[in-house]
């Protein structure tokens, strides 16, 4: 494995739109309360491209990361929000996750960023536990509610 941690470039885009497809599916994730679509990755590539990274292996894409900032009005703190994190399975728990994280850090400590959020859902045991390996602290519980309706839609 040749893995290089980079910016996405627009040549990324269908490729890492196709990798979340395969990921982050309904079924997997009930309660996943944004909608992973092709604005998810052109709406963060357009608006915090430098929060846009891919681990490339010698051209084939094994994960991604697509983050950004938020200002908090008011105050002189900013936050980072590590928003989707997806490592193409056949590259899972080899340290790609890890790698691409840093690399998002580093990018926020260079900003002034402070606070860096993410969220999971309670369940997603793996994704848990990754964030408490990294060094993140549970913070406020959340109740996310959903009702799939892909069973009920007539076609």
């Amino acid at each position: 494995m040749n893995l290089e941690i980079r910016e996405m470039t627009i040549d990324d885009l269908a490729p890492v739109f196709h990798l979340g497809e395969e990921l982050f599916t309904s079924e997997s994730l009930s309660n996943l309360y944004r909608t992973w679509d092709e604005f998810e990755v052109t709406a963060f590539y357009q608006s915090t491209p430098e929060y846009c990274l891919v681990a490339d292996d010698d051209g084939k894409l094994a994960g991604f990361l697509l983050g950004t900032t938020i200002e908090k009005a008011g105050t002189a703190w900013n936050y980072g929000h590590l928003v989707w994190l997806g490592i193409h399975t056949e590259y899972q728990r080899h340290g790609i996750g890890n790698r691409l994280f840093e690399a998002y850090r580093q990018l926020m400590i260079k900003e002034g960023i402070r606070i860096i959020f993410v969220d999971t859902q309670a369940d997603n045991e793996a994704a848990v536990k990754f964030f408490e390996d990294l060094g993140f602290a549970r913070g406020t519980e959340h109740v996310y509610m959903s009702l799939n309706l892909d069973t009920d839609i007539k076609t």
